[in-house]
């Protein structure tokens, strides 16, 4: 199949992951209000409903990745949706290419802060006392803090911290430059603190479940204030040490949580929009936000009478009353330039195995096509680039493809265009036959990672399968492969298609804290998901 074939499908696939979750119905699709939001606001989607109820209107949300968000505006007027809500003004700075977001406030606000177990920064001395981005990289390389931190190429909370470390490192400009990201102990120091960094996630809440889950083999994360409030409501039901909030005083970044509307010269959607953020900037609202861990307050600094110490606690080292003075985000070309530079050149590298179903049943699915697709995404540096996907010189990428037997495996190491484009062809080129066995490229993928070893880069398997599991070996024998191997800390991803059995891949993916995303309504969004916990 020619280029011009995979590129028109790749197409459709990505016009189908921009509508996913919109539920579109031609003939009451103008009754009903869209919103586009981060998925940090998922738990406060009651307070949207309350207003849609009042009001008797119809509001629909879904909640996408910042990277995600920022494409979607630059289609302006086209956009499915009439108001957006992401974590952070700079996703719509980056994304509003045409000036169609309009009339944005803010109706939140947390600041990015290092959470750190209590009795590990009371040993560092880190408690009651300034802490810079400095003293975090000496901690780090000197092994006496083991942190995790979201994806700075697709996560808010992960962006923010990192554009912070660089305010740090350039020595605190105005306003962060192009020409700052190019000094040498700047590109220095950004590469030795994100190589210090143990574990990586594609959105803030999914970092913060992966911190409970590995809570013993981690010391800190790094995380929205909000987001480490509600793990130490959880650390301390399960009677474990909370987390201790520390605010680096020199790379400081705040999330603004900004609600602005679409403009497409709709008065009726116009209206909607005017009452919903007027309910959400309530006091009754913003009193409920407050609760919630929130700072739902016209300055970072809220009145302390109006705060909870039972949530805001002083013990986990929240300080409302300290004056925080965040990091200014630059302008979208150094933004961008930046996250580029992340994913292209700061960042730890990636040591991926694929692990690509060519059963039959994938061929009579259409899932084999749709597989070939999001690897051309991939492998395809130009089209990669597009969703801060590239790869990195140092990133090393394993294909296995596989039935009922192993078939092919492949190694690509770096981020050469040419070496990327021949592996997507080769992908291409196979055909779908036979059964299935989705354990041996599992167990396959991880000796591979054994033989050469994992330590310095983010290790994952991602199995891509639309099957059932009954020609091969067994969950069993996966398991007994990584209790021997003490592979436990590679985490296994699985993206589903057609009719892949949920209870093999939970399993499978539950061995090192991995996840299962649903590729049938939104292939590229789930492809997309994964890569940023790699």
């Amino acid at each position: 199949m020619r280029t011009g074939t995979w590129r028109g499908i790749l197409a459709a696939i990505v016009s189908l992951s921009i509508l996913a979750g919109c539920g579109d119905d031609p003939e009451t699709s103008g009754s009903v209000f869209r919103i586009l939001s981060g998925s940090e606001n998922q738990s406060l989607e009651g307070i949207i409903q309350e207003f849609a109820k009042q009001e008797d209107v119809t509001v629909e949300v879904t909640y996408q990745g910042s990277v995600d968000i920022m494409r979607e505006l630059t289609r302006g007027v086209d956009s499915t949706y009439d108001a957006v809500w992401p974590a952070n003004s700079m996703w719509i700075a980056l994304g509003d290419t045409t000036g169609a977001v309009q009339a944005s406030a803010s109706i939140m606000r947390s600041p990015v802060v290092l959470g750190v177990k209590r009795p590990v920064a009371e040993r560092l001395g880190w408690v009651g006392t300034d802490v810079s981005v400095d003293d975090v990289l000496t901690a780090t390389e000197a092994g006496q803090l083991h942190f995790m931190m979201a994806n700075a190429a697709q996560s808010d909370s992960g962006a923010s911290a990192y554009l912070g470390f660089l305010y740090a490192f350039a020595g605190h400009p105005d306003v962060l430059t192009a020409a700052d990201l190019r000094q040498p102990d700047v590109r220095d120091k950004i590469e030795r603190i994100l190589g210090t960094v143990g574990r990586t996630a594609g959105s803030s809440g999914f970092l913060k479940d992966l911190f409970l889950s590995e809570y013993d083999a981690y010391d800190a994360m790094v995380n929205y204030e909000s987001t480490v409030i509600e793990a130490n409501q959880a650390l301390v039901a399960n009677g474990r040490d909370p987390l201790y909030a520390i605010y680096l005083v020199d790379g400081t970044a705040i999330a603004d949580s900004p609600f602005a509307y679409i403009d497409k010269d709709d008065p009726e959607k116009e209206a909607t929009f005017q009452g919903l953020q007027r309910h959400l900037l309530s006091d009754e609202v913003q009193r409920e936000l407050l609760g919630r861990g929130r700072r739902a307050c016209l300055g970072i600094n809220c009145d302390p009478s109006t705060i909870d110490p039972a949530v805001f606690n002083p013990e986990w080292g929240i300080d409302t009353t300290r004056i925080l003075t965040p990091v200014k985000i630059p302008g979208p070309a150094v933004v961008r330039e930046a996250l580029d530079l992340y994913q292209t050149a700061f960042r730890k590298p990636s040591f991926t195995v694929f692990a690509l179903d060519f059963s039959g049943s994938m061929g009579n699915s259409g899932g084999e096509d749709e597989l070939k697709a999001a690897m051309r995404l991939l492998l395809d540096q130009e089209s990669a680039a597009q969703y801060l996907l590239q790869a990195s010189p140092d990133d090393v990428t394993v294909v296995i493809l596989f039935n009922d037997g192993l078939l092919s495996e492949w190694m690509l190491l770096g981020n050469d265009p040419a070496r990327s484009l021949q592996l997507a062809s080769q992908i291409e080129q196979v055909q779908a036959d036979g059964g299935t066995d989705i354990y041996s490229p599992v167990i396959r993928g991880l000796e591979i990672m054994q033989e050469r070893g994992t330590d310095g880069y983010f290790p994952s398997v991602v199995l891509m399968t639309d099957g059932q599991s009954r020609d091969g070996k067994e969950f069993k024998d996966l398991d007994a492969y990584v209790a021997a191997s003490g592979m436990t800390q590679v985490p296994v991803f699985a993206i589903t298609f057609g009719k892949a059995s949920q209870e093999q891949l939970d399993e499978i993916t539950a061995l090192s804290s991995g996840a299962v995303f649903d590729g049938r309504g939104d292939l590229a969004g789930a492809f997309r998901a994964v890569r940023g916990y790699t």
